[in-house]
C-alpha cells in the first residue's frame, strides 16, 4: 500500500531531533516491506534566516524537500498568526499544503491512505485535506494534543470534528486512548499501539566510566511542561548526586538561576542539545534518567534509557505507569515536588536493580507489535473503504 505521513512534527536537516518519534514509526513501517510511503512535513513561513532570530530562522533555513533514510520529504510553508492564529491554524495548514499534495498526485504518487499525527492542527487539518483529496484517514494522537487542547472550546470542537471523520484513530498509550473515549468517540475506533524502542541504536555499554557519584540524567527540552526545575530543586535533599540536563530551551536560563540559588551548580551539568546517536553514551554512564514532566503521553526517552541498562524515576502522568510497570524498570514518584523526586531517587538507590534485568525489561519492547498493529489497521481502513465504494457502484 502507498500512504502519505503527515505531520508538522517531523525531523529535517536543520532540526533532527524535532518529531523524530514520528520518523522512528514511520521507519519501522517501511522497513516491513508492506508500505510505501512519502511524507509532507509542514513548516512555518519566516522570511529570514538571520541567526538572530533563533528558532524561526532555522525553520526557515529548513529544506522544502530532503530524502530521509530513502523516504521523501517535503517541507511546504504554512503561515503562522501569533496570538490569534490558534483557531485557524488547522485551515491555514491544510489549505497551505493542498497544493503540494496535489502535485504529488498529478506527478504519480497517488497514495491510499493519509497517515496523520498530532490531533491538533494536524490531525483537523488533515481532516480537511482528506475530504478534499477522497482518501481515508488515520490519526495518531500523541499527547498533549489530547490532554491539552481540549481544554480549549473551538480547538475542542475541532478535533472531534476530526475525530469523527477518521477512518481510525490510534493513540500511543492506553491513558490517552480513554481521554479519547471520554470525549465521546465510540472505542470500537480507537486502538492503542505504545511507541518502540531501537535495541540497535540504545544498549548497554560496553564498560561504564567510574564515577564516585551517583549520576542523574535528564533528556528533553528545557520547556516548563518538562519540570526540570524540580529535578533541581532535589539535589539539596541528594548529598552526594549529581544531574545531567541534555537538551536546550527556553527555560535554560531559569534552570541555570536556579541552581545557582540552591548552590548546587558544581552538581549540575548543561550539555545543550545532544543528537539521537549519542544519547545511548549518557544514558550509559547515567545511574538513572529523571523525568518529571506534568504531561505525557509515551514518553521515548524512558524505554531508551532502560534499553541502556539504567532505570528510570518518573512522575505518575498518563501513559509513564504503562511504561514503568515493573521494579526493574524503575520508580514512579508520589508526588511531583523537590521532595517528591528526591524520595524516588532515594527509593531507587534502595532497591537498585540489576541493570541486565532493566535492559531486558525494555527487550519487550521493539516496534514490531506496533508495526504489525499498524499495518492490520491500515489494512482494515482500507478494506472497509474499498467495500463502500462497490456498494455504492451497485
Amino acid at each position: 500500500m502507498k500512504i502519505l505521513t503527515f505531520s508538522t512534527l517531523f525531523p529535517n536537516a536543520e532540526k533532527p531531533g524535532h518529531g523524530i518519534f514520528v520518523e522512528t514509526r514511520l521507519r519501522h513501517l517501511v522497513a516491513s516491506g508492506q508500505v510505501e510511503a512519502r511524507v509532507v512535513a509542514p513548516i512555518p513561513w519566516f522570511p529570514s534566516t538571520n541567526p538572530r532570530f533563533g528558532n524561526y530562522a532555522r525553520f526557515a533555513k529548513a529544506p522544502r524537500h530532503e530524502t530521509r533514510h530513502g523516504i521523501s520529504v517535503a517541507h511546504p510553508r504554512f503561515p503562522v498568526i501569533p496570538k490569534v492564529g490558534m483557531s485557524i491554524s488547522p485551515l491555514l495548514l491544510a489549505q497551505a499544503v493542498k497544493p503540494a499534495i496535489g502535485r504529488m498526485i498529478d506527478e504519480g504518487y497517488d497514495f491510499d491512505l493519509i497517515d496523520a499525527h498530532y490531533f491538533y492542527p494536524d490531525g483537523v487539518a488533515a481532516a480537511m485535506l482528506a475530504r478534499a483529496f477522497n482518501k481515508p484517514l488515520v490519526i495518531t494522537a500523541r499527547g498533549s494534543d489530547i490532554t491539552l487542547f481540549p481544554q480549549y472550546a473551538l480547538p475542542r470542537r475541532q478535533i472531534l470534528w476530526a475525530a469523527q471523520r477518521a477512518d481510525g484513530i490510534i493513540t500511543v498509550c492506553n491513558a490517552l486512548r480513554d481521554e479519547i473515549v471520554a470525549m465521546g468517540i465510540d472505542a470500537d475506533r480507537v486502538v492503542s499501539l505504545r511507541n518502540g524502542v531501537d535495541l540497535q541504536l540504545f544498549h548497554e555499554p560496553a564498560a561504564r566510566r567510574p564515577d564516585a557519584m551517583f549520576t542523574l540524567l535528564a533528556v528533553g527540552h528545557l520547556v516548563p511542561v518538562k519540570a526540570q526545575d524540580l529535578i533541581i530543586g532535589a539535589l539539596p535533599l541528594l548529598p552526594g548526586v549529581r544531574l545531567v540536563l541534555a537538551g536546550d530551551g527556553p527555560d535554560r536560563a531559569k534552570l541555570e538561576n536556579l541552581a545557582r540559588e540552591l548552590k548546587v551548580t558544581d552538581r549540575v551539568t548543561f550539555p545543550g542539545a545532544v543528537p539521537q546517536a549519542q544519547l545511548p553514551a549518557h544514558y550509559g554512564a547515567a545511574d538513572a534518567l529523571v523525568l518529571s514532566s506534568s504531561r505525557e503521553g509515551w514518553a521515548n526517552v524512558l524505554l531508551e534509557s532502560m534499553a541502556c541498562g539504567t532505570p528510570v524515576v518518573a512522575s505518575r502522568v498518563y501513559g509513564t505507569p504503562e511504561v514503568v510497570a515493573a521494579p526493574e524498570a524503575g520508580v514512579l514518584m508520589r508526588e511531583r515536588s523537590y521532595r517528591g523526586v528526591a524520595d524516588a531517587v532515594n527509593a531507587l538507590r534502595a532497591n537498585y536493580p540489576d541493570r541486565g534485568a532493566t535492559r531486558r525489561y525494555a527487550e519487550r519492547f521493539s516496534w514490531d507489535d506496533t508495526t504489525e498493529g499498524q499495518l492490520r489497521l491500515f489494512d482494515e481502513v482500507l478494506a472497509r473503504r474499498a467495500g463502500e465504494l462497490a456498494l455504492a457502484q451497485t
